[in-house]
Parts: C-alpha cells; structure tokens; sequence
C-alpha cells in the first residue's frame, strides 16, 4: 500500500526577479570571481573595532541561506565581551595542544606545515568580534522534539554565505576548528539541541599581515562538462 499526500500550494507570493542580459550576466560573474578571489583566510588581525551594525548585516545575508524545509537550523553566536573571548582562547588552546601532541596525524601536520599553525591563537582575543556559528540538530515545541532536515548541508551554505558577506564587507575572517567544539556551547550555555559548527574570527587584517603563499586550482581541476 502506498501512501500519497497531495501537495497544495497555499501562501506563495510572486518571485521578486529581474532578468538581465547575458552582457550584464557575464560582466556580473566576473566582478564576482574576481572580488572573491581576492579572498583569503587571516591569521594576523588588528584590533580596529568594527560597528555592530556591520556585523548584523553579515549575519542576515548569512540567513537569506536555504535550508530544508525551511528551518534555518542555525544560531550565529556574535561575540565582543573579552571576558567571553578570553574564556574562548584558553579552552580552545587546550584541545589544540592536544591535537598537536597526539591527536593529529604525521601526515596532517606535515600538510599544516605551509601554513605555520601551532596551537597558540591569540586572534582569538585580538578580534574585535567572533562569530560562533551553531547547528540546530533539533526544536522542541510543546516539549516535543521534532529533528530538522539536511542541517549539515544547510549551515554548510550558510555560512558560506557568511563568509562571502564578511568578505564583500571589506573584512577578513577564518574558519577555525578547535576540534572537538564541546566547550563552545558550554561557555555560551546553548541548548543541548545546538553543536558548534565553526569559530569565525572577523575584523581587519594587521598591517603587515602576511599569508601563505598558495595557489587555488585551476578551472579544468574543480570543473566536469556532462
């Protein structure tokens, strides 16, 4: 026996869409490239301070994302209290001391190399903000808990969204992973239902900032024609 369930389509509204031409669309897709080339992971901040507002508009474009079903299974932590901050740094050294001593592998930190990482992160106090991006693996209405769909998937997207915005922004972030990220929700006190998925440090770069002298692949490398 099969069960069917018909689809109606209740409360839709009209596409807010305006066609432009193939011109403005390759001319719009190259600025893009081009602006998001120039994107690169910081390791080195100043601690310039940057508007709040800023930040809050970051983390709408972050939320324009598409989710299943449209849950938005996210909570984007902003964070500027050094107290906070400090906590953050202390905890998340910890695990990488541990992931530098044992943890790792030979292989991966060999592959770390290029980029001098060891587990001192001091950006995380310089920044003059963090965000901690959160999944929401589950809600709970009336006490009853009620799983979302493809949330790895979704905050996936939204927070390369995220970063795109930060970028577009004018300002530099990185994507840190001080793995395991239990501490996270502990310090921030989150619901069971949410785990930390990525530690954002966002601000400007120091002045002499340098980074890794590293090269993207190329078109033909990333690309299959079907």
């Amino acid at each position: 026996m099969s069960i069917f369930v018909s689809m109606t389509k209740t409360n839709f509204i009209k596409l807010n869409f305006s066609a432009i031409s193939e011109q403005e669309m390759l001319k719009n897709s190259e600025e893009f490239y081009n602006l998001m080339d120039r994107r690169r992971s910081v390791r080195e901040f100043s601690d310039k301070d940057v508007p709040k507002e800023i930040m809050e508009n970051i983390i709408k474009a972050a939320g324009t994302a598409p989710s299943g079903a449209h849950k938005q299974p996210w909570t984007f932590c902003l964070i500027r209290d050094p107290n906070i901050k400090k906590q953050i740094r202390e905890a998340a050294e910890e695990e990488e001391r541990e992931n530098y001593s044992g943890r790792m592998s030979k292989r991966w930190l060999n592959d770390l190399n290029p980029f001098g990482t060891d587990s001192n992160k001091p950006f995380i106090e310089t920044v003059p903000w963090i965000i901690v991006v959160f999944k929401r693996v589950y809600e709970r209405t009336d006490g009853v808990k009620h799983n979302n769909y493809y949330v790895n998937e979704s905050v996936g997207i939204a927070t390369g969204m995220l970063l795109t915005a930060i970028h577009n922004a004018g300002l530099v972030s990185l994507t840190h992973t001080p793995s395991p990220m239990n501490f996270l929700a502990k310090i921030m006190q989150r619901p069971e239902s949410e785990r930390a998925f990525l530690l954002i440090p966002v601000g400007y770069p120091k002045e002499d900032a340098e980074v890794p002298d590293i090269k993207r692949k190329a078109l033909k490398e990333i690309i299959s024609y079907f």
